[in-house]
């Protein structure tokens, strides 16, 4: 009688564990990111995640896919339209596939700081946050990716010499391909994957990025010198499917939002401490961090301003792209320090 006992509690206990752990599986969002393993962006996801599944009480939670195991952005964009992914971790490329307008932010040589990025975010949020639902999603968070600098293997002095490097863009980016055409370069369009091979066979001279990714890709064992003069500050975002997230229980779609914003702060925070930690490893390194001169500077802040307008229509509006050029003029004379 005791050992029937003994099976039937056995019995009982897996039944229960079977149907504790059906219940943990109700949601399972798959999130899918180029970002490699290691990184602060896969990092603070599991954090997130595991927010998720203890808010949830085991109800929801993501299943990651990193490091470009489901593709490009483009690709893993289009898996999500079929239902394969529900959520992505994006770069611009991705932003400008799902909401063009938001490109505004990384519009070259707009942003000087940090601080002008989060004012921008705070002032133009909501408008953001709409064009990403027109094209499909609901934004869990925005987050920093970088300042993006250009690296060499040639050393640059004056604008004249960028018109001989041989510069990677993004595949299917206009903003990049604008901006150097603009500069006097012909950019070699490429994936992100070909990329550090064709720095190695010298099919390329030269790659933008921030200072984290640089290292985190490898792309700067490839490179001697760095132009000291950010091009633009690179956004990211964590976006879900809209349809997915209708779909989902109120609680947790309140779940989602704001444990979504409260982690991509810190995404941001840690992004922008890795990436002052990236420029220093890089000068220890002994890469060539090549100084502007001003009348130098001011010729690639007015290419910036020209190439600037030569996206609108392509990817925002004439009227946002002047909204934001007047808030952030503003916002530079009421905080002179932010200069």
């Amino acid at each position: 009688m005791e050992k029937k006992l003994k099976f039937l509690r056995t019995i009982l206990w897996l039944m229960s564990s079977a149907c504790t752990l059906a219940w943990s599986q109700e949601f399972t969002v798959k999130f899918a990111t180029v970002a490699p393993e290691g990184t602060a962006w896969i990092n603070v996801m599991r954090e997130y995640d595991a927010a998720v599944r203890k808010e949830s009480g085991g109800r929801m939670g993501f299943k990651i896919y990193f490091g470009g195991s489901q593709g490009t952005e483009q690709q893993y964009l289009r898996k999500v339209k079929i239902g394969q992914i529900h959520s992505v971790g994006v770069t611009g490329v991705g932003m400008g596939e799902v909401a063009p307008s938001v490109r505004v932010l990384e519009a070259p040589f707009l942003v000087q700081n940090a601080r002008e990025t989060d004012y921008l975010l705070e002032r133009f949020g909501k408008e953001f946050e709409k064009a990403f639902e027109d094209g499909g999603y609901v934004l869990l968070g925005m987050t920093d990716v970088g300042f993006v600098y250009v690296f060499t293997k040639t050393e640059i002095r004056k604008p004249d010499d960028l018109k001989s490097i041989r510069i990677w863009t993004w595949e299917g980016d206009a903003m990049p391909e604008i901006a150097f055409k603009m500069l006097g370069i012909n950019p070699i369009a490429l994936s992100l994957d070909n990329v550090r091979t064709s720095l190695q066979t010298g099919l390329i001279d030269a790659f933008y990025t921030s200072p984290l990714a640089a290292i985190s890709l490898q792309w700067h064992t490839q490179a001697k010198y760095v132009i000291d003069v950010p091009l633009t500050n690179a956004a990211g975002a964590v976006l879900i499917s809209k349809k997915y997230f209708d779909g989902l229980p109120k609680d947790l779609q309140e779940i989602l939002l704001r444990n979504g914003r409260l982690y991509m702060s810190k995404l941001t925070k840690l992004s922008r401490e890795d990436n002052q930690k990236s420029l220093e490893t890089l000068r220890k390194s002994g890469m060539k961090f090549l100084t502007v001169d001003p009348k130098d500077l001011a010729h690639y802040l007015e290419t910036g301003r020209k190439a600037r307008r030569m996206l609108v229509g392509k990817l925002y509006s004439e009227e946002l792209l002047n909204n934001v050029e007047s808030a952030l003029a503003e916002f530079r004379k009421n905080n002179k320090a932010a200069q």
